[in-house]
């Protein structure tokens, strides 16, 4: 089934950001752009390349008002730990949500059940509470922030620009497309 626009469901976390422990759910998702940015753990090998990609990129996912978490089934202990301890993680200035209870892998069907570990699931939350993109990819493929904001920005033409859809590779400021019969056959 898919998750495209359905409305996330409730959770309730801990995690860690900016050096301290906070309390996150599904309500503090609302009323703004959010990306729900799964990765497998802590401590391993393509996650924390993502991870910096994500935080050199992060002023740029503020400027379009939209806010980062970021999702593993390890605690916030680790992910303070982690943090701590790593150049490439330490540079990370969004939040890192724990979710060892596994509800926020299952609520958006990421959780790899064998092993209690999440799949590389990217979803991409309206204000509204709506999930606008999804993107999984298998636990070796790297995904790319750049792309990512590429889409978030997409979407947020899209949903203040009724009638109009995005074309692929469409860039900020590029034509856009208006759906009609006088396009059939025509692309």
């Amino acid at each position: 089934m898919s998750l495209i626009n359905t409305e996330i469901k409730p959770f309730k976390a801990t995690a860690f950001k900016s050096g301290k422990f906070i309390d996150v759910s599904d309500a503090d998702l609302k009323g703004k752009w959010s990306v729900v940015f799964f990765y497998p753990a802590d401590f391993t090998f393509v996650c924390p390349t993502e991870l910096e990609d994500l935080a050199d990129n992060y002023a740029a996912f503020q400027k379009l008002g939209v806010e980062i978490y970021a999702v593993s089934t390890d605690t916030h202990f680790a992910h303070k730990a982690w943090h701590d301890t790593s150049p490439a993680i330490g540079k990370i200035e969004y939040t890192m949500v724990g979710d060892p209870t596994t509800t926020l892998s299952r609520n958006f069907g990421v959780l790899i059940e064998e092993v209690g570990l999440a799949d590389r699931g990217t979803f991409v939350v309206d204000p509204a509470g709506k999930i606008q993109i999804v993107e999984i990819t298998a636990g070796g493929i790297g995904r790319d922030a750049g792309e990512l904001l590429r889409k978030v920005k997409a979407a947020q033409y899209v949903a203040s620009h009724p009638g109009e859809v995005c074309p692929a590779k469409w860039q900020e400021g590029e034509k856009t497309l208006a759906p009609s019969l006088d396009l059939v056959g025509k692309i």
